[in-house]
Order: structure tokens, then C-alpha cells, then sequence
């Protein structure tokens, strides 16, 4: 049984998640609070819980100030946060305060109980919609040129022309056969170069190199 203790100080919002979870039968409400210290209050007289499902703003004690207070006064319970906002900010900022999960309240029933089981179990968890909120966030991002200039690098003859065929796009047994090679040493100049320059990868490394002057 999963001991589930709900702080939000809207009822609606409250006793519809209830509902959801009533429904479970591995899930238990065994608390109820429309602030953070009310919450506290309730682990004071005894209540046993193993997840404090929590809103982030709240009259009185928010949802973040009591996830951080639970850290340090019950670190056994898992603190969940439940809300509106889905700003990276406030997910980082909950986490690094003591949070193990971060939910939408427009998550859907069958995630929500999916995402408190795996949270009992002591893992975290973000809502799916954040995950690929952030995640393509992440893909927009281009990669950075490393913070580099030619000056104090020194290339081969050799590392040139891989260097020269790597930015045509050949692949490296297409090197290796137009340089008379074999795959695995072009393999290991290609890692070479990329070490050299700081490159975090092959694309990184032809910019790199073409912004610098070292390939046209």
C-alpha cells in the first residue's frame, strides 16, 4: 500500500485527485491539507506517509518550502509536486530542494498512477509532458564551437586530408580506401582530431575547423 498524503488548498483540485486515486487500490489517502504546515502538523500527530503528493502555491507554507522542509524532518518521505506551472525553473528548483517527482495537473489518470507507483519504488519521475517539453528544448539547441582557435595546434599533413574528406562527409572506410588505410586508423585519427580540438563531436569538429581557416 502507497500512504499518500495531498496538500492543495483548492478542494475541487483536491478531491478530484482523490478521486483518481481512490481507484487505485495500491494507492491510500491518508491526509489531506491545504498548506504546507498543515502537512507537517499531520506527520506530527502520526501520520504515516510514504508520499506527500504537494501544489506549489499555497496560502501559508508553499509546496517548495515544505518539500524542502520534509528533506531534512522525514527524508524517508517522497516528496511529489503537482502543479500548474511548467517552467524548467521551477521543476530544477524543486528537485534540487528535495523533490523525487514533478507532475502537470493536466496529467491524465493513468500516468499519474503510473508515476506514483514508480516514485514509491524510489525512483524519480517527470511528467511526460514536461520530459518532451524539455527535450525539444534541447534539440534547438546547436552545438557550441568549441571555445578554441588553430593557434597552438598543430596538424599533420596526414590529419589535414582526413580532416579535408571527414567535413565531405566520407565515412571512414570511404577514407580509409581513398587513402590507402585501413578503417580503424582512420577510426582512430577521427577520434584523434576530435580530442585534439575539444570537439564534442564529429559535427562540432568541422565547424571547428572551418571556422578557424583550417578547411575551406
Amino acid at each position: 500500500m502507497i500512504n499518500i498524503i495531498l496538500a492543495d488548498d483548492h478542494n475541487l483540485v483536491r478531491n478530484g485527485i482523490k478521486a483518481l486515486l481512490d481507484r487505485e487500490p495500491l494507492c491510500k489517502i491518508v491526509g489531506e491539507a491545504d498548506d504546507g504546515a498543515t502537512v507537517l502538523a499531520l506527520l506530527k500527530q502520526g501520520i504515516i506517509a510514504d508520499i506527500v503528493l504537494t501544489d506549489i502555491s499555497m496560502q501559508g507554507m508553499g509546496g517548495l518550502e515544505l518539500v524542502e522542509s520534509l528533506k531534512t524532518s522525514h527524508p524517508e518521505i517522497k516528496s511529489v509536486v503537482l502543479s500548474v506551472h511548467d517552467n524548467e525553473q521551477y521543476v530544477t528548483k524543486a528537485f534540487r530542494m528535495g523533490a523525487i517527482g514533478y507532475l502537470l495537473k493536466s496529467i491524465g489518470a493513468d500516468e499519474l498512477i503510473f508515476a506514483i507507483k514508480h516514485i514509491s519504488q524510489n525512483n524519480q519521475y517527470v511528467s511526460s509532458q514536461l520530459s518532451t517539453k524539455f527535450l525539444d528544448r534541447l534539440l534547438t539547441i546547436p552545438d557550441q564551437i568549441p571555445n578554441l582557435s588553430k593557434r597552438g595546434i598543430e596538424f599533420s599533413e596526414k590529419e589535414l586530408e582526413i580532416l579535408s574528406l571527414i567535413a565531405d562527409g566520407y565515412t571512414n572506410q570511404e577514407i580509409a580506401d581513398k587513402t590507402y588505410s585501413g578503417k580503424r586508423t582512420i577510426e582512430g585519427y577521427r577520434q584523434g582530431l576530435i580530442d585534439k580540438t575539444g570537439a564534442r563531436n564529429t559535427a562540432a569538429l568541422v565547424r571547428f575547423a572551418m571556422a578557424n581557416g583550417i578547411i575551406n
